[in-house]
């Protein structure tokens, strides 16, 4: 099938779902839900399914055994390859959706409409499986490698979504970028504790254990190791607790660190020298530390047949793309995603799109950017370039054939 068809098919099952898709994007938006919290976002999007039942949609709410969690899916005949989307939708604490996940939920499920319409219109002979993936918690907690560990992707032939960024400081009006893997980092995420003993601060100090001073140490351990690791290695933290009162020596404290690097083989050595950092400044001061680590997400694993069929398509409907914007001038680097968990497993595809905003991710100003009309059509021009290559994987085996190749390669 001609891609210039499956464009037309693409762009008409947007144009039909529109008013549907810019509901459900301002319902997230304006309701944002932490990690695991995502009720609202979960119930109103298998609502709009509902809806739509009679077109063959399945709808599975809390799948995969997390409350938040769904699988919407469509089949066609038995066998034949699956793509999936993924739809995150958790927000950030005190600031929404500054990171714009509602954008993100958008355009999945509008490429998960557009995919499945195209493909029953343009190959209704043809088995195959589209599925819409609802992960909750990317912010904290690792939604997708709970999926990962149910099987969720078992099956999956490839999957896709798009985040939004900052428009370009040198390209304003550049649209969007492929996927590029030295965008998001491993990263190990850690909560230490450092028990000492407590004593009154004034009267007679020398009786406690310090646990604030091995805080101290461990921030200025960490610092000095900054100088002396990669550019692209990133490693910082937050004082979760630091004693509760003046007059009493602080028993116990507890931070929190990332750690990141650019691939899970160079972040587990970066990893062990953090922890030295916390090892030596719990012996400087006589305290004892535990560790709490949260689920690792790995870097991302680009697939080059996804990303170059994605800029090609994008390209041929009019908005400007290019492969890799890690490179480019104000360009964001440096974050980390559990797409990069997935990105192991099959082949991935996570691109990165630009909205006007006034501020960078994880601010308040990004919030309102990620609310605008503007940013909610430009997550519709995304979803179309997803639709179109994800129509490609299902109906043309030899492009399916280069994608698990690329994949086969590199994991």
């Amino acid at each position: 099938m001609k891609e210039s068809e499956i464009i037309e098919n693409v762009r008409s099952a947007l144009a039909k779902h529109e008013a549907r898709l810019s509901e459900i994007n301002q319902k997230i938006w304006s309701n944002p839900e932490l990690s695991f919290e995502e009720h609202n976002a979960h119930d109103n999007i298998c609502a709009l399914f509902d809806a739509l039942a009679a077109d063959g949609y399945t709808v599975k709410r809390s799948a995969y055994g997390i409350n938040t969690a769904f699988e919407i899916s469509y089949t066609n005949g038995q066998g034949g390859r699956t793509i999936a989307f993924n739809a995150e939708y958790d927000s950030l604490p005190g600031m929404g959706h500054a990171c714009g996940h509602n954008l993100i939920a958008t355009s999945s499920i509008a490429s998960f409409l557009a995919a499945t319409e195209t493909m029953r219109a343009l190959y209704p002979n043809t088995p195959y499986t589209t599925r819409l993936l609802g992960t909750p918690a990317e912010e904290g907690g690792g939604g997708k490698l709970l999926l990962i560990d149910a099987g969720a992707y078992k099956d999956v032939h490839a999957c896709f979504m798009v985040h939004p960024f900052p428009a370009l400081t040198g390209s304003p009006n550049l649209l969007s970028a492929s996927s590029d893997s030295a965008q998001y980092l491993a990263n190990n995420k850690v909560e230490v504790t450092f028990t000492g003993k407590p004593a009154h601060a004034s009267a007679a100090p020398w009786e406690g254990v310090n646990a604030l001073d091995a805080v101290v140490a461990a921030y200025v351990n960490i610092s000095m190791l900054r100088q002396q690791i990669l550019p692209t290695q990133k490693i910082h933290g937050v004082v979760l607790r630091g004693g509760e009162r003046p007059n009493v020596i602080p028993a116990s404290t507890t931070v929190e660190y990332y750690i990141r690097a650019e691939t899970v083989k160079s972040l587990t050595p970066l990893t062990e020298r953090v922890v030295k950092c916390f090892e030596a400044a719990a012996t400087a001061t006589g305290c004892t530390v535990e560790y709490k680590w949260e689920p690792s997400y790995m870097d991302m694993v680009d697939n080059r047949p996804i990303c170059e069929g994605y800029m090609i398509a994008m390209n041929e409907m009019g908005y400007s793309t290019i492969y890799d914007a890690a490179g480019q001038e104000g360009g964001l680097s440096g974050g980390s995603t559990d797409m990069g968990n997935v990105s192991y497993e099959v082949p991935g595809f996570h691109g990165s799109f630009y909205i006007h905003t006034d501020g960078v991710n994880h601010t308040p100003q990004f919030t309102a950017g990620a609310g605008s009309e503007e940013s909610f059509q430009r997550s519709l021009y995304c979803a179309a370039g997803m639709a179109v290559v994800g129509c490609r994987v299902l109906g043309d085996d030899e492009f399916a054939a280069a994608v698990k190749a690329d994949f086969d390669s590199k994991v």
